[in-house]
């Protein structure tokens, strides 16, 4: 994984943040647990809702972990 940049986008209008891994768009996360979801179905195995909180690899645009909602 260290060699593909994860982006959490910032909150969309109606909620929940879009997830990028490279150039890749996954879909919309609306939580934690979503965003785990997307990474493993991307090939990030072992990824579980603290590992997503706590990773240096992540990059968190407008907020971070805790927030999902403008």
């Amino acid at each position: 994984m260290a060699d593909r940049r994860v982006i959490v986008f910032p909150p969309a209008e109606g909620g929940g943040r879009r997830v990028q891994v490279d150039s890749e768009t996954l879909g919309t996360a609306y939580g934690l647990h979503d965003l785990a979801v997307f990474l493993e179905r991307a090939g990030l195995e072992g990824l579980d809702v603290v590992d997503v909180v706590s990773s240096p690899l992540i990059e968190w645009h407008g907020g971070g972990p805790e927030v999902w909602e403008r």
